[in-house]
């Protein structure tokens, strides 16, 4: 079971675009310092839509390696049904502990093709799996909850922010597993998260992926310690002068919720390259204002470190 700020890292590229094993090894490692409650490689901030087979296989069994066991490592798939099966089988060749179902690209389907589509991932890999409500992959809360019962469902995030439906999924989901005794847990998977991680929690939904993480664990930390201990001054802070000028630089530009990730990363002295087309890296302008929005996170939490 996750506890704490989840990291989903970015995946370093060379100046020629070839996969920096070394630099993402670094980059997981720098991560883990700052107590982690799992580490989430090849996901939706690691660019999966971007990499091919071989590709991802090294950076699974890289960030295996260098996690050694000490928090939980999850895989990202999904994509087309026989790539999403074929990473699947990757990443337990390589060992990690779990995968996380990205949604399949450009249809829309129906619930019962979800259904279907996670059915048919979770029969080739022997890994605990969590589905992600978002995008092109919307579940209803009767087939989230058709879902959770699969044996190896062990946990529902959603990123499409709908919180009347998500409520009903939540309690669907609890109800129907509460005689089995089957662990489950609930994720807020929207870009950003810390933005609405009050509202989620009030339903019952305390873990969160955090992109902040990957550039600023001090921020990320610290937002998480203010919610824990119900500290509204210090989340209205951090909210009104870091995340939400984030997310007003994240909306000017589709993409930019990875983009500007890395180039934070890169700003914060790691180099990991830029992002492969169809993304776009920051323009200047951007990066001046997103080393203006870091300096205010950090400066709030010298503050609160100083007290």
């Amino acid at each position: 079971m996750f506890e704490g700020v989840l990291f989903f890292p970015v995946t370093p590229f060379t100046a020629s675009g070839s996969v920096d094993l070394d630099v993402f090894a670094e980059h997981v490692r720098t991560g883990l310092a700052s107590g982690p409650g799992g580490v989430f490689v090849a996901c939706g901030t690691g660019e999966f839509h971007a990499l091919e087979p071989g590709e991802y296989a090294d950076l699974v069994r890289t960030a295996v390696e260098t996690v050694d066991g000490r928090v939980p490592v999850y895989a990202g798939t999904g994509g087309a049904l026989p790539l999403a099966r074929k990473f699947a089988r990757a990443a337990g060749d390589a060992r990690a502990d779990g995968l996380l179902l990205l949604p399949p690209y450009l249809v829309t389907a129906p619930p019962a093709g979800l259904v279907a589509y996670t059915k048919a991932v979770a029969e080739v890999s022997d890994l605990p799996l969590i589905v992600y409500n978002r995008g092109a992959a919307r579940f209803d809360p009767a087939s989230a909850v058709e879902v959770a019962l699969l044996p190896q469902v062990i946990g529902f995030k959603d990123g499409r922010g709908d919180l009347e439906e998500l409520s009903r999924t939540v309690t669907g989901i609890k109800a129907a597993l509460r005689d089995g005794g089957k662990p489950f847990q609930f994720f807020n998977g929207m870009p950003t998260a810390e933005a609405t991680v009050p509202a989620y929690r009030g339903i019952g939904v305390e873990l969160y992926s955090s992109a902040v993480f990957c550039f600023a664990p001090e921020i990320s930390n610290a937002y998480y310690q203010a919610v824990a201990k119900g500290d509204s001054p210090l989340v209205e802070r951090l909210l009104t002068e870091f995340f939400h000028p984030l997310i007003a630089l994240r909306d000017l530009v589709p993409g930019y919720a990875v983009s500007l990730v890395k180039a934070a990363v890169r700003q914060r002295g790691l180099d990991v390259g830029g992002v492969r087309p169809p993304l776009v890296d920051p323009v200047p302008e951007h990066l001046d204002e997103l080393r203006r929005i870091t300096a205010a996170g950090l400066a709030i939490c010298a503050e609160v470190a100083a007290r």
